[in-house]
């Protein structure tokens, strides 16, 4: 059995009130010079979730990370102009222990997220 890990995200597609399935997600930690690295990749599964971002047994560290939402493909397949082709949440880990759970809540021409659980 897989566990979560410590950094999870999970996205609703307000225009229809359902998850949305099938939005490649990508998870950068910014490094001491500012670049960033890319330290996982996932794909929302059928409940519009990805619970495996980091690899198994994987610890964030303190930092700046970065959630990168390809969100044009998706509307793209729905037949569905959006104005956000893509979307990055930046934030903040003061440690390596609590889990961190980032929403996206997600419409054609807007957005919203905040610290889930």
């Amino acid at each position: 059995m897989m566990m979560k890990s410590l950094i999870t995200t999970h996205v609703l597609d307000l225009t229809k009130g359902r998850p949305a399935h099938g939005i490649p997600v990508v998870l950068e930690h910014q490094t001491p010079g500012g670049s960033w690295s890319e330290i996982g990749r996932g794909l929302t599964d059928i409940d519009g979730r990805i619970s495996n971002l980091l690899p198994e047994h994987g610890k964030p560290l303190r930092g700046i990370y970065r959630l990168t939402f390809e969100t044009g493909s998706y509307f793209e397949s729905t037949g569905i102009y959006t104005l956000f082709p893509f979307i990055p949440i930046v934030f903040e880990l003061q440690d390596g222990v609590t889990h961190h759970h980032i929403p996206l809540l997600l419409s054609p021409f807007g957005y919203s997220t905040y610290r889930g659980s």
